[in-house]
This record gives structure tokens, C-alpha cells and sequence, in this order.
């Protein structure tokens, strides 16, 4: 009751949320397999002022704080912990300023990326990161995460469009990282520290954005392997010759026959890969005609090249229902998120085609093979026990592999709860102690997102 009182005094009553009914909507993510606590209260701030009136009572009161997005993630890492205060900023929503000059956005984390993107695109400018839930999930949550997106191969991820930030930090002082240059040197990059921290560090309450000037309409094609191997010696190929597809995408054979079953896209059933590349460039029938002859050079039994935006569209559609076609396959998915050397991406997808048939479990891969980043989905029965334990441990396995091969464990979705125990297998015990090292600096109480990470 005291920290409601405290937390009363400094924010509207329309802010704080205390019937539990509500507070439990708020406790998780979108992620399997990852504990969630129950909340003992849930606020929604508008200004910067109620997000440090919240951390200053927390930090007085010792209480843990989970600061939470639109709770599209897929690790864990918004989940609640018992008795925190649940900080949600999807109510800080505003685009405080575009500025075409200079090619900056300025926004609150509550924004939505597909509401930023079309914002920008009226000044004819552009944001890349585009997340599959770029509908769904808000600029807060990108940074947190340090999310990705099908355009990564050519634009990169978050992080290279963060240039600065306000951050609340865990004793409530206002901190200012970064710039609005579009150089700058000064001192330790605290502003990429902060991107991908998943809210451990800090609560991220503004972002200044790069922007980059709004690229063609790309123009698309699809080309149909009969094996995995011939599909990624295409990939490398077109990696290898220079060119820059603004997508580059692989379907595997389950992921293949999921849609097709869902959709009746028509692809053949000897279809074991499907490469789907696009370029956004001056002339890009010339680029995808030469990515065309590659793809035939490595085995492609069928190249479709698109000629219109309408055409790229039906060709990509196949790609974009990937996931939807697999969470028909049973009653629970679990998407995993490792990313490899393109030149081991074939290891990778027959890797966890063996797994898959070790634990007798159906696992589709999608892939943003231009980048690397498998995306293998664990279809099972979330009422089986031994299925989700099975789903379980398959997971364990192509993170395994994945390091194996000199990935890492997560491209784009963070570590949150579930990849807890792979971070320090993929950092070491030194990299470890130093990571903790810098949140004990940060946040010297532990109580900003706790069990997150570490």
C-alpha cells in the first residue's frame, strides 16, 4: 500500500493499474517456456517526469522495476517479476520531430514502427529496421532488443540507426547519450550500450533516429532449389560477386509445405529450399536478372523474376505467412534465433534437420539468409509433456549448434529469460564478470529487470 501511495503522488490515477485481473495481462511476452511473476502494480506514465517520479519511489522502496513495450519480444525479457511495478511506455507515443535536413526522427519509445516508418515516408525519407511485428511492436522495445528485420542485409539492424538517447536511469537522474550529428566521438559510446540491454540498464524515455532517403520500390524474385546445400552456395555466391539485395530470404522444406498447405501457393513438392531476393536499387531487373543467373549456376530448377511491385508482392507473400503456416502445425511454436557465418548457413539448416528428426518434432527454418539469422521454429503439443520437453531440448541443440559453427545465440530477438544460460556459454566467465561489472555501475540496487540477462 505504501508504494501505491507513493506512486499515486506523482502520477494520475488513470496511470496506475491494481486490479489483478489487469496487472496479469501484463505479466509476459509473446515467448514459451519463460516464468513469469505477477506484478503488484502496473503503470502507464505520458511524460519523462512520471517515468523518474516511478524509478525514484522504486529505487526508495527497493522495488523491481519491468519496463515493457507493445510485448511482441520472443525471450522473456518483458516478462514480470512477483511484486514489480510493470513501467509500460506504450502511452509515450509521440513523434516529437522529423527533420529532413539533418535526417533524424526524435520520438518517444511508445511509438510504433510501421506509425514511424509511414511518418517518414511522407518527407521521402526512410527508417529500415523493420521486425517482423513492425505493425505491432514500438521503437522502445527495437532498442531494447536490438531487433532486426528482413531489410538487415543491406541496412543493418537497430543499433545503426540509434544516435542518441534520454534514459531514465535506476535512482530516476535523466541521462543524455549520443547526438544529433551526424558524426560524433566524444567519449564512450554509452548510447550503444544501452541498445540491446533489454531495460537493465536503464529505461529508455526518447530516441533520436537516423534516417536515410526513401530507396525504390524493390522488385523481387523466387528461385526453387532441390536441396538446402544448393540454395546457400547460391547465397554465398551473391554475397561473394558484391551485390546489395535489400532482402535475401530462405524457406525451408517444412516451412515450404506449411504454407503451401495453409495458402495453396502452388509450389512444387520437390521443392526442398526457396531463395527469395529482392533489390531496391536504380535498376533492379538488371540486379536480379544477374542474382538469377547465380541461382541457376548453383542448382535452381526455377527462377521467377518479378516485373512489376505487384508481382514482388505475391512472390514474397510466401515468406511472410511463413510463421502463421507453422503455429498451424501444432498447438505451441518456439522460435529460436540463431545467427551463423553465411558460409556455414548450410551446416546450420541440415543441422537442425537432423535435430528435428532426433526428437521427432516438426521444425521449420526461415531464414534472412543474407545476414545468416536462422529462424528455426519448434512446432509441438503444449499439452504433451514429454513433446515440450522434447521441444525443449531441440531448442537447447541448434543453439549448441549454432556456436558450433561460430554463431551467436541470438541475431535479433535478445536473451531475456530464456537464453539466460547460452549468454554466459557464449560470453565466457570473464565476459560475464565484466557485463555484470557494468550493470552494477548502472543500477547498483538490481532492481531494473531483474533476472533478465544474468
Amino acid at each position: 500500500m505504501d508504494l501505491i501511495a507513493r506512486l499515486r503522488a506523482g502520477l494520475p490515477g488513470e496511470a496506475i493499474l491494481t486490479d489483478p485481473d489487469v496487472t496479469g495481462s501484463y505479466a509476459n511476452d509473446m515467448a514459451s517456456f519463460c516464468e513469469a511473476g505477477t506484478p503488484a502494480v502496473v503503470v502507464l506514465p505520458r511524460t519523462v517526469a512520471q517515468v523518474q517520479h516511478v524509478m525514484r519511489t522504486a529505487s526508495e522502496l527497493r522495488v523491481p522495476v519491468v519496463p515493457q513495450g507493445a510485448r511482441t519480444g520472443l525471450s522473456g525479457a518483458a516478462n514480470a517479476s512477483d511484486g514489480c511495478i510493470v513501467l509500460s511506455l506504450v502511452k509515450m507515443d509521440r513523434i516529437i520531430e522529423i527533420n529532413p535536413v539533418d535526417r533524424i526522427a526524435v520520438v518517444e519509445p511508445g511509438v510504433v514502427n510501421a506509425v514511424l516508418s509511414r511518418a517518414v515516408n511522407e518527407h521521402g525519407l526512410y527508417y529500415p529496421p523493420d521486425p517482423s511485428s513492425w505493425e505491432q511492436c514500438s521503437i522502445g522495445g527495437n532498442i531494447g532488443t536490438a531487433s532486426g528485420g528482413l531489410c538487415c542485409v543491406k541496412y543493418g539492424v537497430t543499433a545503426e540507426y540509434v544516435l542518441g538517447l534520454d534514459v531514465v536511469l535506476a535512482d530516476g537522474r535523466l541521462l543524455t547519450t549520443g547526438r544529433r550529428t551526424a558524426k560524433g566521438v566524444a567519449g564512450y559510446d554509452l548510447t550503444r550500450l544501452f541498445v540491446g540491454s533489454e531495460g537493465s540498464l536503464g529505461i529508455v524515455v526518447r530516441a533520436v533516429l537516423a534516417l536515410k532517403p526513401e530507396p525504390p520500390q524493390q522488385l523481387a524474385l523466387a528461385a526453387e532449389f532441390p536441396s538446402t546445400e544448393a540454395a546457400c552456395r547460391a547465397v554465398c555466391e551473391i554475397m561473394a560477386r558484391g551485390h546489395a539485395p535489400s532482402l535475401l530470404e530462405l524457406m525451408d522444406r517444412t516451412s515450404i509445405r506449411a504454407v503451401n498447405d495453409m495458402a495453396q501457393m502452388g509450389l512444387p513438392d520437390s521443392t526442398e529450399a526457396l531463395l527469395l531476393a529482392a533489390f531496391d536499387t536504380p535498376e533492379p531487373a538488371a540486379d536480379l536478372a544477374a542474382v538469377g543467373e547465380l541461382c541457376t549456376a548453383a542448382g535452381a530448377t526455377e527462377v521467377v523474376p518479378a516485373e512489376t511491385a505487384a508481382e514482388s508482392d505475391l512472390l514474397l507473400q510466401a515468406r511472410r505467412l511463413t510463421l502463421t503456416a507453422l503455429e498451424r502445425v501444432k498447438s505451441a511454436t518456439m522460435i529460436d534465433d540463431v545467427c551463423v557465418p553465411r558460409s556455414r548457413l548450410a551446416e546450420m539448416l541440415d543441422g537442425t534437420a537432423a535435430i528435428a528428426e532426433k526428437y521427432g518434432l516438426t521444425i521449420g527454418v526461415c531464414a534472412h539468409a543474407g545476414d545468416g539469422n536462422t529462424h528455426p521454429t519448434v512446432c509441438f503439443d503444449a499439452a504433451d509433456p514429454d513433446e515440450s520437453r522434447r521441444a525443449r531440448e531441440s531448442f537447447d541443440d541448434i543453439m549448441a549448434l549454432g556456436l558450433q559453427l561460430g554463431g551467436t545465440i541470438t541475431g535479433e530477438h535478445g536473451v531475456g529469460v530464456l537464453k539466460k544460460e547460452w549468454l554466459a556459454r557464449e560470453l565466457g566467465p570473464v565476459g560475464v564478470e565484466l557485463q555484470r561489472g557494468i550493470k552494477d555501475v548502472f543500477d547498483p540496487l538490481g532492481i531494473l529487470n531483474p533476472g533478465k540477462l544474468f
